[in-house]
Protein backbone atom coordinates (compact mmCIF):
# COMPACT_ATOMS: atom_id res chain seq x y z
CA UNK A 1 0.00 0.00 0.00
CA UNK A 2 2.64 2.35 1.16
CA UNK A 3 4.49 1.42 -2.64
CA UNK A 4 1.33 2.37 -4.59
CA UNK A 5 0.92 5.53 -2.84
CA UNK A 6 4.51 6.63 -3.33
CA UNK A 7 4.10 5.94 -6.87
CA UNK A 8 0.72 7.67 -7.21
CA UNK A 9 2.24 10.67 -5.58
CA UNK A 10 5.48 10.78 -8.08
CA UNK A 11 3.00 9.97 -10.52
CA UNK A 12 0.99 13.08 -9.32
CA UNK A 13 4.01 15.02 -8.77
CA UNK A 14 5.79 14.46 -12.41
CA UNK A 15 2.34 15.32 -14.16
CA UNK A 16 2.14 18.32 -12.05
CA UNK A 17 5.36 19.94 -13.54
CA UNK A 18 4.67 18.94 -17.05
CA UNK A 19 1.60 21.39 -16.50
CA UNK A 20 3.16 23.67 -14.97
CA UNK A 21 5.91 23.54 -17.65
CA UNK A 22 3.23 23.35 -20.73
CA UNK A 23 1.98 26.27 -19.08
CA UNK A 24 5.09 28.37 -18.70
CA UNK A 25 6.11 27.72 -21.90
CA UNK A 26 2.95 29.75 -23.57
CA UNK A 27 4.86 32.75 -25.21
CA UNK A 28 3.61 35.58 -23.44
CA UNK A 29 1.53 38.79 -25.59
CA UNK A 30 1.70 42.03 -25.78
CA UNK A 31 -1.19 44.19 -26.60
CA UNK A 32 -1.55 47.88 -27.95
CA UNK A 33 -4.87 49.26 -28.08
CA UNK A 34 -6.15 51.57 -30.61
CA UNK A 35 -7.37 55.78 -30.91
CA UNK A 36 -9.91 56.66 -27.95
CA UNK A 37 -8.60 53.81 -26.10
CA UNK A 38 -7.10 52.17 -22.96
CA UNK A 39 -5.84 49.70 -21.86
CA UNK A 40 -7.68 48.46 -19.41
CA UNK A 41 -11.23 48.80 -20.91
CA UNK A 42 -13.21 46.26 -19.55
CA UNK A 43 -15.57 46.33 -22.93
CA UNK A 44 -12.15 46.28 -25.45
CA UNK A 45 -9.08 45.41 -24.13
CA UNK A 46 -10.00 44.15 -20.74
CA UNK A 47 -12.74 41.26 -22.73
CA UNK A 48 -9.77 40.95 -25.63
CA UNK A 49 -7.52 40.11 -22.50
CA UNK A 50 -9.50 38.33 -21.00
CA UNK A 51 -10.26 36.03 -23.92
CA UNK A 52 -7.10 35.46 -24.64
CA UNK A 53 -6.38 34.21 -21.22
CA UNK A 54 -9.38 31.84 -21.26
CA UNK A 55 -8.15 30.37 -24.78
CA UNK A 56 -4.87 30.15 -23.65
CA UNK A 57 -4.53 28.97 -20.22
CA UNK A 58 -1.98 30.16 -18.21
CA UNK A 59 -0.09 32.90 -20.94
CA UNK A 60 1.04 36.07 -19.79
CA UNK A 61 -0.60 39.06 -21.10
CA UNK A 62 0.30 42.78 -21.14
CA UNK A 63 -1.44 45.52 -22.08
CA UNK A 64 0.56 48.45 -22.66
CA UNK A 65 -0.74 51.73 -20.25
CA UNK A 66 1.18 55.02 -21.77
CA UNK A 67 0.80 57.11 -19.10
CA UNK A 68 0.05 56.57 -15.42
CA UNK A 69 -3.57 56.01 -15.50
CA UNK A 70 -6.40 55.27 -18.11
CA UNK A 71 -7.53 59.07 -18.25
CA UNK A 72 -3.16 59.54 -19.69
CA UNK A 73 -3.22 56.52 -21.47
CA UNK A 74 -6.44 57.56 -23.74
CA UNK A 75 -5.49 61.24 -23.96
CA UNK A 76 -2.18 60.12 -25.30
CA UNK A 77 -3.76 58.06 -27.68
CA UNK A 78 -3.94 61.69 -29.12
CA UNK A 79 -1.51 63.75 -28.12
CA UNK A 80 1.75 62.27 -27.24
CA UNK A 81 4.86 61.91 -29.89
CA UNK A 82 4.28 58.59 -31.63
CA UNK A 83 8.32 58.36 -31.58
CA UNK A 84 8.40 59.03 -27.52
CA UNK A 85 5.69 56.53 -27.40
CA UNK A 86 7.36 53.57 -28.68
CA UNK A 87 10.32 54.54 -26.43
CA UNK A 88 8.63 54.29 -23.76
CA UNK A 89 6.94 50.82 -24.42
CA UNK A 90 10.50 49.52 -25.62
CA UNK A 91 11.83 50.31 -22.06
CA UNK A 92 8.76 49.09 -20.47
CA UNK A 93 9.56 45.79 -22.37
CA UNK A 94 13.12 45.76 -21.76
CA UNK A 95 12.58 46.00 -18.16
CA UNK A 96 10.16 43.19 -18.11
CA UNK A 97 11.46 39.65 -17.09
CA UNK A 98 8.14 37.67 -18.34
CA UNK A 99 9.25 38.78 -22.15
CA UNK A 100 12.88 38.02 -21.71
CA UNK A 101 12.76 34.92 -23.82
CA UNK A 102 10.33 36.68 -26.14
CA UNK A 103 6.65 37.14 -26.86
CA UNK A 104 4.20 37.87 -29.70
CA UNK A 105 2.52 41.50 -30.02
CA UNK A 106 -0.82 42.06 -31.30
CA UNK A 107 -1.87 45.83 -32.28
CA UNK A 108 -5.54 47.09 -32.97
CA UNK A 109 -6.07 50.36 -35.03
CA UNK A 110 -3.03 52.51 -34.86
CA UNK A 111 -1.39 50.37 -32.36
CA UNK A 112 -0.39 48.14 -35.22
CA UNK A 113 2.01 50.48 -36.48
CA UNK A 114 3.05 51.40 -33.24
CA UNK A 115 3.99 47.69 -32.80
CA UNK A 116 5.56 47.33 -35.75
CA UNK A 117 8.15 50.72 -35.27
CA UNK A 118 8.61 48.62 -31.31
CA UNK A 119 9.48 45.39 -34.23
CA UNK A 120 12.19 47.79 -36.19
CA UNK A 121 13.58 49.95 -33.58
CA UNK A 122 13.68 47.44 -30.26
CA UNK A 123 15.06 43.92 -31.16
CA UNK A 124 15.40 43.08 -27.60
CA UNK A 125 13.37 41.03 -26.11
CA UNK A 126 12.28 39.47 -29.49
CA UNK A 127 9.24 39.81 -30.83
CA UNK A 128 8.18 37.03 -32.63
CA UNK A 129 4.84 36.72 -34.28
CA UNK A 130 3.38 40.26 -35.04
CA UNK A 131 -0.41 40.81 -35.43
CA UNK A 132 -2.04 43.96 -36.74
CA UNK A 133 -5.80 44.05 -36.03
CA UNK A 134 -6.98 46.89 -38.74
CA UNK A 135 -3.87 49.02 -37.93
CA UNK A 136 -3.00 51.77 -40.73
CA UNK A 137 0.55 50.69 -42.02
CA UNK A 138 0.61 53.31 -44.96
CA UNK A 139 -1.10 55.84 -43.09
CA UNK A 140 -4.61 57.30 -43.57
CA UNK A 141 -5.57 60.04 -45.57
CA UNK A 142 -9.42 60.52 -44.36
CA UNK A 143 -10.46 60.98 -40.70
CA UNK A 144 -14.39 60.31 -41.11
CA UNK A 145 -14.94 58.89 -37.84
CA UNK A 146 -12.98 59.15 -34.08
CA UNK A 147 -13.70 56.49 -31.83
CA UNK A 148 -14.30 56.62 -28.09
CA UNK A 149 -16.30 58.80 -26.33
CA UNK A 150 -14.36 62.19 -26.13
CA UNK A 151 -15.91 64.47 -28.56
CA UNK A 152 -14.00 67.27 -27.72
CA UNK A 153 -10.73 65.54 -28.80
CA UNK A 154 -11.80 64.85 -31.89
CA UNK A 155 -12.74 68.23 -33.17
CA UNK A 156 -9.76 69.06 -32.14
CA UNK A 157 -7.42 66.75 -34.00
CA UNK A 158 -9.78 67.72 -36.95
CA UNK A 159 -9.24 70.98 -36.45
CA UNK A 160 -5.32 70.54 -36.52
CA UNK A 161 -5.23 68.40 -39.72
CA UNK A 162 -7.51 70.69 -41.06
CA UNK A 163 -4.56 73.73 -40.32
CA UNK A 164 -2.26 71.69 -41.62
CA UNK A 165 -0.53 68.03 -40.38
CA UNK A 166 2.92 68.53 -41.69
CA UNK A 167 3.23 71.82 -39.82
CA UNK A 168 6.52 70.80 -37.23
CA UNK A 169 4.34 71.67 -34.17
CA UNK A 170 1.22 69.67 -35.11
CA UNK A 171 3.59 66.99 -36.37
CA UNK A 172 6.11 67.40 -32.81
CA UNK A 173 2.70 65.94 -30.67
CA UNK A 174 -0.91 65.04 -32.78
CA UNK A 175 -0.69 61.39 -32.76
CA UNK A 176 -2.81 60.85 -36.17
CA UNK A 177 -0.91 63.65 -37.87
CA UNK A 178 2.52 61.54 -37.85
CA UNK A 179 0.62 58.88 -39.65
CA UNK A 180 -1.64 61.16 -41.97
CA UNK A 181 -0.22 60.24 -45.59
CA UNK A 182 -1.22 62.64 -48.20
CA UNK A 183 -0.69 61.18 -51.80
CA UNK A 184 -0.97 64.60 -53.99
CA UNK A 185 1.69 65.97 -51.54
CA UNK A 186 4.13 63.17 -51.22
CA UNK A 187 7.09 65.29 -51.09
CA UNK A 188 5.92 67.18 -48.27
CA UNK A 189 4.81 63.82 -46.55
CA UNK A 190 8.28 62.14 -46.91
CA UNK A 191 10.10 65.17 -45.67
CA UNK A 192 8.21 65.90 -42.53
CA UNK A 193 6.15 63.52 -41.44
CA UNK A 194 8.71 62.11 -37.81
CA UNK A 195 6.89 58.69 -37.56
CA UNK A 196 5.45 56.97 -40.66
CA UNK A 197 7.82 58.23 -43.04
CA UNK A 198 10.56 57.07 -40.84
CA UNK A 199 9.55 53.44 -40.33
CA UNK A 200 7.96 52.68 -44.00
CA UNK A 201 11.89 54.06 -45.43
CA UNK A 202 10.43 56.67 -47.07
CA UNK A 203 14.00 59.10 -46.82
CA UNK A 204 16.27 56.59 -46.73
CA UNK A 205 16.67 52.73 -45.99
CA UNK A 206 17.83 51.99 -42.77
CA UNK A 207 19.01 48.63 -42.94
CA UNK A 208 18.25 47.74 -39.08
CA UNK A 209 14.74 48.08 -39.71
CA UNK A 210 14.90 46.12 -42.26
CA UNK A 211 16.45 43.43 -40.38
CA UNK A 212 14.94 43.64 -37.14
CA UNK A 213 11.19 43.17 -38.78
CA UNK A 214 12.58 40.36 -41.05
CA UNK A 215 13.10 38.25 -37.54
CA UNK A 216 9.30 37.85 -37.44
CA UNK A 217 8.32 34.24 -37.54
CA UNK A 218 4.78 36.26 -39.05
CA UNK A 219 3.36 39.65 -39.96
CA UNK A 220 -0.49 39.21 -39.96
CA UNK A 221 -2.23 41.87 -41.44
CA UNK A 222 -6.30 42.23 -40.61
CA UNK A 223 -7.96 44.23 -42.88
CA UNK A 224 -11.85 45.32 -42.15
CA UNK A 225 -13.62 45.11 -45.54
CA UNK A 226 -16.49 47.25 -44.18
CA UNK A 227 -14.28 49.90 -42.96
CA UNK A 228 -15.00 53.35 -42.57
CA UNK A 229 -13.02 54.57 -40.29
CA UNK A 230 -9.77 53.70 -42.00
CA UNK A 231 -9.48 55.47 -45.42
CA UNK A 232 -8.26 54.18 -47.45
CA UNK A 233 -9.16 50.34 -45.28
CA UNK A 234 -6.39 49.01 -48.32
CA UNK A 235 -3.76 50.87 -45.81
CA UNK A 236 -3.96 47.70 -42.79
CA UNK A 237 -2.81 45.69 -45.63
CA UNK A 238 -0.07 48.05 -46.67
CA UNK A 239 -2.29 49.50 -49.68
CA UNK A 240 -2.47 52.67 -50.56
CA UNK A 241 -3.79 55.50 -52.92
CA UNK A 242 -1.21 56.24 -56.08
CA UNK A 243 1.11 59.08 -55.50
CA UNK A 244 -0.73 61.84 -56.85
CA UNK A 245 -4.71 60.77 -56.50
CA UNK A 246 -6.54 60.66 -53.97
CA UNK A 247 -8.71 58.39 -55.42
CA UNK A 248 -6.96 55.08 -57.13
CA UNK A 249 -5.86 52.88 -55.15
CA UNK A 250 -2.63 50.33 -55.49
CA UNK A 251 -1.95 47.60 -53.80
CA UNK A 252 1.24 46.52 -51.17
CA UNK A 253 2.62 44.26 -53.98
CA UNK A 254 2.69 47.53 -56.92
CA UNK A 255 4.26 49.94 -54.10
CA UNK A 256 7.94 51.21 -54.12
CA UNK A 257 8.36 49.93 -50.74
CA UNK A 258 7.32 46.47 -52.16
CA UNK A 259 9.17 46.37 -55.18
CA UNK A 260 12.60 48.05 -54.36
CA UNK A 261 12.03 45.43 -50.80
CA UNK A 262 12.85 48.46 -48.44
CA UNK A 263 11.49 46.70 -45.78
CA UNK A 264 11.95 43.52 -46.08
CA UNK A 265 8.23 43.12 -47.22
CA UNK A 266 8.67 40.80 -50.49
CA UNK A 267 11.46 38.86 -49.18
CA UNK A 268 9.07 37.94 -45.80
CA UNK A 269 6.05 37.26 -48.30
CA UNK A 270 7.85 35.07 -50.33
CA UNK A 271 9.26 32.97 -47.22
CA UNK A 272 5.12 33.18 -46.39
CA UNK A 273 5.89 35.29 -43.51
CA UNK A 274 3.10 37.09 -44.58
CA UNK A 275 -0.29 36.81 -43.55
CA UNK A 276 -3.36 38.65 -44.93
CA UNK A 277 -6.57 38.13 -43.53
CA UNK A 278 -10.19 39.72 -43.92
CA UNK A 279 -13.04 40.52 -41.62
CA UNK A 280 -16.10 41.24 -43.28
CA UNK A 281 -16.90 44.20 -41.11
CA UNK A 282 -16.49 47.44 -40.08
CA UNK A 283 -13.20 48.60 -37.48
CA UNK A 284 -12.38 46.21 -35.07
CA UNK A 285 -15.79 44.95 -35.07
CA UNK A 286 -15.22 40.71 -34.55
CA UNK A 287 -17.07 37.97 -33.26
CA UNK A 288 -15.17 35.84 -30.62
CA UNK A 289 -15.55 32.85 -32.85
CA UNK A 290 -14.11 34.92 -35.85
CA UNK A 291 -11.21 35.92 -33.35
CA UNK A 292 -10.66 32.19 -31.94
CA UNK A 293 -10.42 30.66 -35.18
CA UNK A 294 -7.68 33.17 -37.22
CA UNK A 295 -5.74 34.99 -34.51
CA UNK A 296 -5.58 32.56 -31.66
CA UNK A 297 -3.01 30.15 -33.40
CA UNK A 298 -0.85 32.85 -34.28
CA UNK A 299 -0.77 33.88 -30.33
CA UNK A 300 -0.21 29.97 -29.59
CA UNK A 301 2.30 30.27 -31.56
Amino acid sequence: YTKMASCVFVTFVVCALFASSALADNTPLVIWHGMGDSCCNPLSMGNIKRMVEQEVKGIYVRSLEIGNNIIEDTENGFLMNVNKQVAMVCDKLAKDDKLKGGYNAMGFSQGGQFLRAVAQRCPNPPMLNLISVGGQHQGVYGFPHCPGDNSTLCDYVRKLLNIGAYVSFVQSFLVQAEYWHDPLNEEEYKNASVFLADINQERTVNQTYKTNLMKLKKFVLVMFSQDTMVEPKESEWFGFYKPGSGTELQKLQDTTLYTEDRLGLKEMDKAGKLVFLTSDTDHLQFTREWFTKNLIPFIKD
